[in-house]
């Protein structure tokens, strides 16, 4: 959910103390509309930034939209000040949302090619404050979320390893969580996948190695019913159908998020 403290800070850094620019008396029709093609995504952010400011949002599209340059993404009537003083938040946050949903559903897209059963999820990279727009973004482009979080799964990655060593960590950390909760080990090389499935990871995830190593990984984990193999780290639009093709259960991105362009979005005011 977008609270109104979130609402706040955006418009507060945008508006500053002494607004001079948007005085502007009666009431005007506001629309968002693309500048180019995409997916549609972050409308309801969007959408809550004007209804903070007593705008009424007549229209919008549903998030996850494919949109062509010249449609209307949202539209809104109101007092004119209040509609021009949400305009750029409202534009920032729905064109950021809007290039990351663009930038999975081209992900998924690629990964078709190749295979009709591996995810495309996003990680933790993310900016401070705007988790849940990037993530709703992602899941608007046909991605999947990964952990939200860090109490929504345990990832034992290399700190973890060389702190505690690989068993033990596992061993650690399966002792302090639900039953309920599923435990991932990070490895870097082929042989340390089975290791992580034996000492009880319920997802291993192979962290920068090649297709070609990620398949081998892939196949060693055969025998481990139900773990699956997740392939990490550094992996680009490009390089998705290759990695499709391996065999993995999972493909995440940090690039979904931290490198996605925004899309070309404007705001027009009057009919």
């Amino acid at each position: 959910m977008i609270t109104d403290t979130q609402i706040e800070q955006w418009l507060r850094e945008d508006i500053g103390h002494h607004d001079v620019t948007n005085q502007v008396p009666g009431e005007t029709v506001g629309r968002l509309v693309a500048k180019e093609s995409g997916v549609a995504a972050g409308l309801e952010a969007a959408a809550a930034v004007f209804e903070y400011l007593d705008v009424p949002v007549t229209d919008r599209l549903e998030d996850g939209t494919a949109v062509e340059a010249g449609d209307e993404l949202l539209r809104v009537v109101g007092d004119a000040r209040e509609v021009l003083r949400g305009e750029r938040v409202a534009v920032n946050i729905a064109g950021h949302a809007s290039g990351i949903a663009t930038r999975t559903r081209e992900a998924v897209d690629a990964a078709r090619d190749e295979s009709d059963d591996v995810a495309i999820a996003a990680t933790r990279k993310t900016t401070p404050g705007l988790r849940g727009v990037e993530k709703r973004a992602v899941v608007a482009g046909g991605g999947d979320t990964h952990r939200l979080d860090l109490s929504h799964m345990v990832m034992v990655k290399d700190n973890h390893v060389a702190e505690l060593g690989l068993e033990n960590a596992v061993e650690r950390f399966q002792e302090r969580t639900s039953f309920a909760t599923k435990v991932e080990v990070e490895v870097e090389t082929v042989a340390d996948a089975p290791r992580a499935a034996e000492a009880g990871a319920d997802i291993v995830l192979l962290d920068n190695m090649t297709p070609e190593q990620t398949e081998a990984a892939v196949d060693e984990l055969t025998d481990y019913d139900g773990v699956l193999a997740e392939a990490s780290g550094g992996i680009t639009l490009a390089d998705v159908p290759d990695y499709a093709a391996t065999g993995v259960d999972v493909i995440s991105m940090g690039s979904l998020t931290h490198s996605a362009p925004s899309l070309d979005l404007s705001f027009r005011t009057g009919e």
